[in-house]
């Protein structure tokens, strides 16, 4: 499933565009979250990846381009549709020039928006590891699946992008927040023991693949994939 980045301080816009975008994950497999800013939205895209973002340009603490320039600058190369109510030449301009991919002028079709989307997506990121892998798993989001070796186990989209992320930072202790937004969006609200649950199934079927990977609990940090060696 893609997971989208909308920032769009226009509340009633920003549920529109997730709904449109969720309607069409019916077929595409889109999931969208939404922020308000650009401080929120640097720290959700902190929290997990994202595979591409949707940016207003006119956000309550300054121009989105400020954000697409820093995450650009930090080698982050999601692609990005710029939005915006501003359709001079030069503001195009300064969009594409600030590492935006598209752009797509304020008042739009929805349709339009999702098409554009999807295009985006469809683009390669050179650099973009479209199959994570870390130890003895590789993980095939395309598929729902996590493999060691010729042995593979199907995952439910929460347990895909939990493991997604753990499996993107391999070296790091991933917060239980992170965790939870990776897994049920930023906007959906959850119940304290679903990461907990979902994090049971996950170590139940590392064991059934025979995995020598483990998700442990780094008490008071967070969670992280660490090696079993006396499961080699």
């Amino acid at each position: 499933m893609s997971r989208i980045l909308l920032v769009e301080d226009h509340d009633r816009l920003a549920r529109l565009m997730c709904k449109g975008l969720e309607a069409a994950g019916i077929a595409a497999g889109i999931a969208a979250d939404a922020a308000g800013r650009i401080d929120s939205a640097w720290a959700a895209i902190q929290q997990m990846p994202y595979d591409a973002l949707i940016l207003d340009r006119g956000l309550p603490d300054g121009d989105g381009l400020v954000l697409l320039q820093r995450l650009r600058k930090a080698g982050l190369g999601m692609p990005c549709l710029v939005l915006t109510a501003r359709d001079a030449l030069h503001d195009r301009v300064q969009g594409l020039e600030a590492g935006a991919d598209d752009y797509l002028p304020k008042p739009f079709a929805m349709d339009e928006m999702v098409a554009r989307v999807r295009a985006l997506l469809r683009r390669p990121v050179a650099f973009q590891q479209l199959d994570p892998s870390h130890g003895d798993l590789t993980l095939r989001p395309a598929a729902g699946v996590l493999c060691r070796g010729d042995q593979s186990v199907t995952l439910a989209p929460a347990e895909l992008h939990i493991m997604e992320l753990l499996l993107h930072r391999p070296k790091e202790v991933v917060r239980r927040s992170a965790l939870e937004a990776a897994a049920w969006g930023l906007s959906e609200a959850v119940t304290p023991n679903a990461l907990d649950v979902a994090l049971h199934r996950l170590r139940r079927k590392l064991l059934a693949i025979g995995s020598c990977q483990r998700i442990v609990n780094v008490r008071g940090l967070g969670y992280a994939l660490r090696e079993d060696v006396a499961a080699e």
